[in-house]
């Protein structure tokens, strides 16, 4: 349920027009400063690499057994980094066993820069790749279209839904997708997180991107239950430091309230009082605690894993 907040009442009534804000990924080179710097001021990345190191050896333990080849599908690939590090597990878990790998990425860049990090790689012998510049819809309608019959023995979709029009459709069409062992995995924000807080709350002010940012794990839960699907659901404990966001005119708490609101200078071009409902919020309890002087955004992630 969407609450509604005074201060964007009043924000309404200054006569600053929503369409003054437009969003953070319409300045991709903004948009990579933001992010970037979340990486810094986050635990995300050692959040995931707990998880790859810990628990994706154990999620692919059954889906190569007898097998002399992999189908592996990534979608949302980025610059492949992740990509990289779970084929690493999967070389180690089957090794000399063929790879054929599916990239879907719409980012022409980002394939660009994962194919550099490809070719530095010297232990890929084993390893087919297909590049597929499109979007997850894109790549539906071309399966689709031809009548695809192969099946991957792994596909992930990492913090990738948000990007799609349709989640329960997309989701259910890479369930189809499955070979008869195989595994979806899902990494997507916590329903227990500061996001789901922050963007249920004020996502009819911010919406100025395609994103659909409201979608959680617990949303997923429930799209998966209605489906009847089998799946494991892990917590991935995650927080960033947002401290500099309550220092003025302070540029890093800038970028850091761009990421948080996905939108292109926030601070500049939303309401005074817009900037102090979102501020005000971020020090509550559902987005955030207070540690040894900082305030840390709770940034949970969560794990699913789909059986065929």
């Amino acid at each position: 349920m969407i609450v509604s907040n005074p201060a964007f009442i009043s924000h309404q009534k200054t006569g600053m027009a929503a369409s003054s804000m437009r969003s953070l990924s319409s300045d991709n080179s903004k948009y990579l400063q933001a992010f970037h710097l979340f990486l810094e001021r986050s635990t995300e990345h050692q959040c995931m690499q707990d998880f790859i190191e810990k628990q994706f050896p154990d999620i692919i333990s059954g889906i190569g057994h007898g097998k002399t080849s992999l189908n592996v599908l990534g979608i949302g690939s980025g610059a492949g980094e992740i990509d990289l590090q779970l084929l690493s597990h999967i070389q180690r878990k089957y090794p000399g066993v063929r790879v054929n790998y599916d990239v879907v990425e719409p980012s022409s860049e980002q394939i660009s820069s994962y194919k550099e990090r490809v070719a530095k790689k010297s232990d890929l012998d084993h390893v087919n790749f297909t590049w597929h510049n499109k979007t997850s819809a894109e790549f539906e309608c071309e399966w689709n279209d031809r009548k695809e019959q192969k099946k991957y023995d792994f596909i992930h979709m990492i913090q990738m839904l948000y990007y799609v029009k349709d989640v329960s459709a997309t989701v259910k069409f890479f369930q189809k997708c499955m070979a008869p062992n195989g595994k979806l995995l899902i990494i997507i924000v916590s329903g227990s997180s500061g996001w789901d807080t922050l963007w249920k709350k004020h996502s009819h002010h911010l919406a100025v991107c395609d994103m659909n940012l409201l979608v959680t794990s617990w949303d997923m839960k429930q799209i998966l239950d209605a489906q009847g699907a089998k799946y494991e659901h892990l917590n991935l404990p995650s927080f960033m430091d947002i401290s500099e966001c309550f220092i003025q005119g302070n540029r890093n708490g800038e970028l850091l309230m761009d990421f948080l609101t996905e939108v292109c200078d926030f601070c500049k071009t939303a309401s005074p009082e817009m900037v102090a409902a979102i501020l005000e919020d971020l020090k509550l309890p559902g987005c955030s605690q207070k540690r040894d002087g900082k305030i840390l955004f709770n940034n949970n992630l969560a794990a699913i894993v789909v059986d065929p």
